[in-house]
């Protein structure tokens, strides 16, 4: 259902007509799925303010031009050429005091700015203490000191995660005490210098699994502390994962979560992976999460809070829940008829609760078949990596091992109740709905786009890899059947040598 008729406009359409909007984080994964939205379904849309920072060499510019011309942009490409006009960018960086912005640019959005998305995270789990609290906690409340000064404010919308109070075994809709007091923990990380930093981290966390849960806790409480009146709110997403249905099928840009195992499992990497397979996963279809975003903003605007009343949206699956185990199924159902030319072993996955076992297992599965490979490699006068690439893989899921075996329980009465407010035409142009989700049909385009967009593997590469894959097929059934053998031998040795004992007793 498209609207193409500013004349009738959505009641969402028309909260967004004629505004300029700052967003942080644009050039994330979220953050793109954003922009793109707002600029292909509300049209009335007049600029796009989007805080960029040079990067490898490249400045802000060339990172806009590098963000338009992503693929993700290609149907508004078709259905506005122009749309890279709407978008103005706006030089910073938020590991910065004040964001690092201008005292120019910083009057250009006090003047103009109505909304604002803070998506600016950093999302690695062993992120050091002192960037993670730039990033996660200062920029917070250096952008909510900005949007103060804003006249025209109608709403800013701060993402935060749903596993921000992971100590706790429900969640709610509301806010926890957090670890540290916000300001305290800023004028730490400036008057101590970072190696001292990073001794203290693990005294620090303490029974906190990691840097970003522990910052992502702290920034909560920078709204709660420092936001006032403004129009402020706080929507916490699960794993976001690759997009439902728009603007295209599949779409993901990064290995975080999910993605990256499904990814070295596709290939044959991964085979075993620290998880209990029973408990309900918490995984969101991008879109659905940037349109759950926009409309949070609408429904921030306009409902004005009082005093203590911001708004907390636990944007999670818990209507429609999905468990790990059910994911591996359909990583297999839908994965092994589309394999990869990129693929080194054939598709064999599974999903381990106990960490001893999972431990044993990382050996036989993993190192032993590396070990093997590197030193063949080195024989034939190549460079060993499989050890170093498991080594890497192992550490990661060490770090998911705690969100992969603990199930939590969310309520979500405020995100329903704002999905009871949308109009119907509301519903369909910016879904979020998850209880809409078929998970069947997700995962069919999820498995094409992991291979697609995160292998880079086109699929017209398919007959190449089918070939290579029954290859690789029949390679894991020999090598199944000589490890069998060589088990049954081991014990025929040992049970005979037994009887041998017995006889000559």
């Amino acid at each position: 259902m498209t609207f193409e008729n500013v004349n009738n406009l959505t009641p969402i359409q028309e909260f967004y007509s004629g505004q300029n909007i700052f967003i942080t984080g644009g050039t994330g994964f979220i953050g793109k799925l954003l922009i793109e939205k707002l600029l292909r379904a509300c049209p009335g849309i007049n600029c796009i303010y989007l805080l960029i920072r040079s990067k490898k060499g490249k400045n802000v510019l060339q990172r806009k031009e590098e963000l338009i011309e992503d693929l993700l942009f290609s149907t508004l490409r078709e259905k506005e050429p122009t749309f890279h006009n709407r978008i103005v960018t706006i030089e910073g960086d938020c590991s910065l005091l004040n964001l690092g912005i201008s005292m120019t640019d910083k009057t250009t959005l006090i003047q103009n700015v109505s909304i604002v998305f803070h998506v600016a995270a950093t999302v690695r789990f062993n992120e050091k203490i002192k960037s993670a609290t730039a990033i996660n906690v200062r920029s917070l409340k250096d952008a909510i000191n900005l949007s103060k000064e804003m006249p025209k404010l109608k709403s800013f919308v701060h993402v935060s995660t749903a596993y921000v109070n992971c100590l706790y075994n429900s969640i709610n809709e509301k806010f926890y005490d957090p670890p540290i007091d916000p300001d305290k923990l800023i004028d730490l990380m400036e008057c101590l210098d970072e190696k001292l930093l990073d001794d203290i981290t693990p005294r620090l966390l303490g029974i906190w699994p990691n840097t970003y849960v522990y910052t992502k806790s702290v920034a909560e409480n920078v709204v709660k502390k420092h936001a006032g009146l403004i129009p402020i709110g706080i929507f916490r997403p699960g794993a976001v994962i690759s997009t439902y249905r728009e603007p295209i099928k599949g779409w993901v840009d990064n290995l975080y979560g999910p993605i990256g195992v499904t990814a070295g499992a596709s290939i044959g990497l991964i085979r075993i992976t620290h998880c209990n397979g029973s408990i309900k996963m918490n995984v969101l279809p991008g879109d659905l999460t940037a349109n759950g975003l926009i409309v949070s903003a609408w429904e921030i605007a306009n409902n004005r809070r009082r005093n203590e009343d911001i708004p907390i949206y636990n944007y999670v699956s818990k209507d429609n829940p999905i468990t790990f185990d059910e994911l591996k199924y359909m990583t297999a159902k839908y994965g092994i008829p589309l394999p990869s030319k990129e693929a080194i072993w054939y598709y064999s996955f599974r999903n381990v609760k106990y960490r001893l076992v999972y431990i044993l297992c990382i050996y036989f599965l993993h190192l032993l078949p590396a070990l093997l490979i590197d030193t063949f490699a080195l024989c034939i006068g190549k460079q060993p990596r499989l050890l170093k690439i498991y080594n890497k893989i192992h550490k990661i899921s060490d770090m998911l091992g705690y969100f992969t075996t603990t199930e939590w329980k969310y309520t979500n009465e405020r995100w329903n109740e704002l999905l009871n407010k949308l109009t119907i035409e509301d519903r369909e142009l910016f879904l979020c709905d998850m209880k809409q989700i078929k998970w069947d049909n997700f995962f069919k385009t999820y498995l094409l786009g992991v291979r697609i967009y995160i292998l880079k593997d086109p699929i017209d590469t398919l007959p190449e890899a089918r070939i290579k894959w029954r290859r690789l097929y029949w390679m894991h059934q020999l090598l199944k059947i000589i490890i069998a053998m060589i088990f049954f031998m081991i014990m025929w040795t040992m049970i005979t040598g037994l009887f041998v004992k017995i006889d000559n007793a």
